[in-house]
């Protein structure tokens, strides 16, 4: 496989990976980096325990 293509499917999985959300504890953390916050970040498991529990709350952004 040319390496065109090989970097072509990369860019897809990555696309389709931040399409479903996959990469939010890495902007978390990312964004809690940049803020300064002295408190230390949630753990991933933490994170998406708290991700889920805000979208159960708030329901009115998911389509289903």
């Amino acid at each position: 496989m040319s390496t065109a293509v090989q970097e072509g499917l990369r860019g897809l999985v990555r696309f389709f990976r931040d399409l479903m959300g996959e990469d939010a504890y890495r902007k978390y953390l990312s964004f809690h980096e940049s803020t300064g916050c002295a408190s230390a970040p949630m753990s991933e498991r933490e994170f998406w325990k708290d991700k889920m529990d805000r979208q159960d709350a708030n329901p009115e952004g998911r389509c289903c």
